[in-house]
């Protein structure tokens, strides 16, 4: 059937696309990927081959903002701790000194301000934050003032003013360990770090000291390296952390407009027609 195919619908990273497989397949003329995220993808090599790719960055922007948000409330008022405080065997009261933060009134800064990251600024006006965001190009005049967001041309000065700081960049060579040991050490000593895009874009064991050491107050991770992590690892043990397995997308209506968008994106160019969300290698 090899030379039939024409089309690869990427689900989980699935199939594993190396040249081996684009060598097998000479009238494959596009890739459609189940999710935002393509560097799992070796662009430049697909690109080589004349073969088309797409993400579906609309289908998952809101699954994701929902999810970072559910995270960031989560960890500030330390629920997954407090659940299992109520469940246990022993519970009898609530000890006083359990203390959250408040989430309201607090300053956000969302580091990375694409289709995800300005869903999640929508959400934290609500919560009456005040909301910083980094971002390699400053949004229009209006879209800051719809969501009273304050641009920081640098990192440093989001990381030194953010109670909760959420990373929503992609992955690239670039952005890899973007938050390494001396961006934690400009944080808040009570700042929570907030990971949702990809787990390198964190360098993990310097978060680990961090935590452990009390730089930072906490951590909420939706994404690490490698997924999942070691049953020993020590991010595992730490109370001051939530960890999600990657949760971002996973709706029922996210899962299915993923396809439809992959499949509205294969059917676009099979018909020589524009891709909608054409992605090209940087």
């Amino acid at each position: 059937l090899s030379k039939k195919v024409q089309a690869i619908y990427l689900w989980w990273h699935k199939p594993v696309i190396d040249r081996e497989l684009l060598q097998s397949l000479p009238n494959l003329k596009v890739i459609a990927n189940s999710g935002a995220g393509m560097d799992h993808l070796d662009m430049k090599l697909v690109s080589s081959f004349g073969v088309k790719m797409a993400n579906a960055p609309c289908a998952v922007s809101s699954s994701t903002a929902d999810a970072g948000m559910a995270l960031l409330l989560a960890s500030a008022r330390r629920i997954v701790e407090v659940h299992h405080i109520a469940v246990s065997s022993s519970m009898d009261y609530c000890e006083a000194d359990i203390l959250g933060v408040k989430v309201s009134g607090a300053t956000l800064g969302i580091i990375g301000m694409g289709r995800i990251g300005y869903k999640i600024a929508l959400r934290a006006r609500a919560f009456e934050m005040k909301i910083l965001y980094h971002n390699r190009t400053q949004r229009k005049a209006q879209e800051e003032q719809a969501v009273g967001a304050t641009y920081c041309e640098k990192i440093d000065s989001l990381l030194q003013q953010a109670d909760f700081v959420m990373v929503v960049v992609s992955l690239t060579p670039q952005t890899r360990n973007l938050i390494g040991k001396r961006e934690l050490e400009l944080m808040k000593p009570t700042a929570t770090l907030i990971n949702i895009s990809r787990g390198a874009v964190v360098d993990q064991e310097a978060l680990v000291m961090a935590l452990q050491a009390g730089v930072i107050g906490a951590a909420a991770l939706d994404v690490t390296y490698p997924e999942p992590l070691p049953r020993d690892h020590p991010l595992l043990k730490l109370k001051n952390v939530i960890i999600t397995p990657h949760l971002g997308i996973k709706t029922d209506k996210a899962t299915y407009m993923i396809t439809e968008e992959a499949v509205e994106n294969i059917l676009a160019v099979l018909n020589g027609l524009p891709m909608p969300s054409e992605v090209l290698p940087i």
